[in-house]
């Protein structure tokens, strides 16, 4: 990268990322000639990072919706429920198995303890000691199978909860309150809280677009937004050529949205002064220069576009009018 692109680049990201506006005027300017970022103007819209669907674990019925669109969500949040009537019959079926479980294992304790007591005053024999110790081991294990059997079914029933995968905000819901739905259908696509700007850029300015490049949104905003380049993807499709770029506040847009972006685009030499110092009188633009004798002198200039950078929220370029070198003094200041 050539030294004074670097220049330029590292020039507009220094400072913070929204500038904010000076507490008091300066007394002076010191008018010096500059080279600038030449900005062209694009268009970008603004997409998500990621959008992912929340799915479907099991088959069933939706029976509800705890969510709609544009909500922000968490991840593993529950955003709706999935149930299978199927399923509720069958944990009511198990609750019974295992009550008969439970009685089973009951009554072949009785029997064992009968047995024992039998066998040690010699009324029966061995065996039938060993056949009631080994139904109370068989009964136990029949319920210790059926207590697990429950369990796994309520745990696919439990995945009925559908969970959001990432955080960010619900962009469509396909579907509604009683929609039957299979494993793996979309209930939800959820749009990633990262959102990026998608730029539609001509390719006669690729040659001047790389990563890490400042960008400028014009948003509608006085205070001007700036904005890094993150990708440049290396392909051009009917003469455009897409970029992603980051920006503060991008969260607050619509998905879509598209924003006018100002982007690198070369550089010139320009003069940018604080537009503070211009002073508009009769549809004339003024600038008091200070003069050899220390005095004042309204000096008509020619204003061109606002160039606003991190360190100059309110900078304006003058195309004509002025000089390196000249002291400007607050308008009014010339009698």
């Amino acid at each position: 990268m050539p030294l004074l692109r670097a220049a330029l680049i590292l020039g507009l990201l220094a400072g913070t990322a929204q500038a904010q506006p000076a507490a008091q005027p300066a007394s002076s300017f010191t008018v010096a000639a500059q080279s600038i970022a030449d900005q062209k103007a694009v268009f970008a819209t603004v997409e998500a990072a990621h959008v992912v669907p929340a799915r479907a674990r099991i088959g069933g019925t939706l029976i509800s919706f705890l969510v709609q669109d544009g909500d922000r969500v968490e991840a593993g949040q529950q955003i709706a429920m999935v149930a299978d009537p199927a399923m509720a019959q069958q944990l009511a079926a198990s609750d019974a198995d295992i009550a008969a479980a439970r009685a089973q294992a009951a009554q072949a304790k009785i029997d064992f303890s009968r047995a024992r007591t039998l066998v040690s005053s010699g009324a029966v024999s061995r065996a039938v000691f060993d056949t009631a110790k080994t139904g109370v081991n068989v009964a136990n294990a029949t319920l210790n199978a059926k207590i697990a059997a429950r369990a796994a079914l309520a745990q696919q029933i439990g995945e009925g909860a559908v969970l959001a995968p990432i955080s960010g905000r619900v962009l469509t819901t396909p579907v509604t309150e009683g929609t039957v739905v299979l494993p793996g259908d979309p209930v939800a696509t959820i749009a990633e809280e990262n959102f990026v700007l998608r730029l539609d850029i001509p390719e006669r300015h690729a040659i001047n677009l790389h990563a890490g490049d400042p960008i400028r949104l014009d948003d509608g905003n006085d205070t001007p937004q700036f904005g890094k380049i993150t990708l440049v993807y290396p392909t051009i499709a009917n003469g455009r050529v897409e970029a992603d770029a980051t920006a503060p506040n991008t969260g607050s847009y619509f998905v879509g949205q598209r924003v006018q972006v100002w982007v690198y685009a070369g550089s010139r030499a320009a003069i940018i002064i604080p537009s503070s110092f211009i002073d508009t009188r009769f549809g004339l633009d003024y600038a008091d220069v200070k003069g050899k004798d220390g005095q004042a002198i309204a000096v008509p200039v020619q204003r061109g576009a606002p160039a606003p950078t991190p360190n100059l929220p309110g900078g304006i370029e003058i195309l004509s009018g002025l000089r390196a070198g000249d002291v400007l003094l607050p308008p009014g200041s010339a009698p």
